[in-house]
């Protein structure tokens, strides 16, 4: 078998193989396509979620990282050219679908991760729904202020003074594209955007052209690749932890 948790790299027979010698649980991140700025790529938060689903698993030692969900709900971004959204019925359909696939195949424990903020919600509303109608556990680490504070606390130890109240293509962000993909960041076009606290219920309803003109909210140029590697490193630890208290306890 290949040396790798990726799911999509591997056969149909290598799978089967796999759940036959133990491998039971599936990491599914739901990230999206939308705006990051003028530095970042539009594709952030599916690289956030391809980065933390492979680590997870990898970290699991008896899983693996399904393809990540994209796009998500994203209307609030859509002033934005480029960002592609979808309704959160469709992307609860689409999670109810990836479950039951999983499920059928015979992996007892699915785990949903959400890199981006307005997932989170329907997440946590199909999760339980699907647990009903599958055998398989479902699990949603789906707990934004969780996450943002996971995310603040790795610049913190990575040395970065510079705390984020609402995280979107600023400093946190921007660390962790440095980190995986580094290629991607437009250096040149790093700027400041809206900083301080911002209404998230402003952001949603009247969208984020409303509070700010680039896209950004907080400074970029904050961001360090180191940061992004000890942000990544911290999400994927209290993760792979609860993960392995929820299939223990099932």
């Amino acid at each position: 078998m290949p040396e790798t948790v990726l799911l999509e790299e591997h056969t149909w027979p290598e799978v089967e193989q796999a759940l036959e010698d133990g491998t039971r649980t599936a990491v599914v991140a739901v990230g999206s396509v939308e705006q990051h700025g003028p530095h970042l790529p539009l594709i952030m938060d599916t690289l956030a979620g391809d980065e933390l689903a492979r680590r997870i698993a990898e970290r699991l030692g008896d899983a693996v990282a399904a393809p990540t969900i994209r796009p998500g709900c994203s209307g609030h971004h859509m002033d934005f050219p480029g960002t592609i959204t979808i309704p959160p019925e469709t992307l609860m359909d689409l999670i109810r679908s990836y479950c039951r696939s999983l499920d059928e195949h015979g992996f007892e424990h699915l785990v949903l991760v959400p890199t981006h903020g307005g997932n989170f919600a329907p997440v946590n509303t199909v999760a339980p729904e699907v647990a009903r109608e599958v055998d398989a556990t479902v699990l949603a680490l789906a707990n934004l202020d969780e996450l943002m504070g996971l995310m603040n606390e790795g610049m913190r130890a990575a040395g970065v003074d510079y705390e984020e109240p609402v995280i979107h293509a600023g400093a946190a962000e921007t660390a962790i594209v440095l980190a995986v993909a580094e290629d991607l960041v437009r250096i040149d076009e790093l700027e400041l955007g809206r900083e301080g606290e911002v209404s998230v219920t402003r952001l949603l309803s009247e969208g984020f052209r409303a509070i700010t003109e680039n896209g950004v909210l907080g400074d970029p140029r904050e961001g360090t690749a180191e940061a992004g590697e000890e942000i990544l490193a911290r999400i994927t630890e209290a993760y792979v932890q609860r993960i392995e208290a929820e299939r223990d306890a099932a």
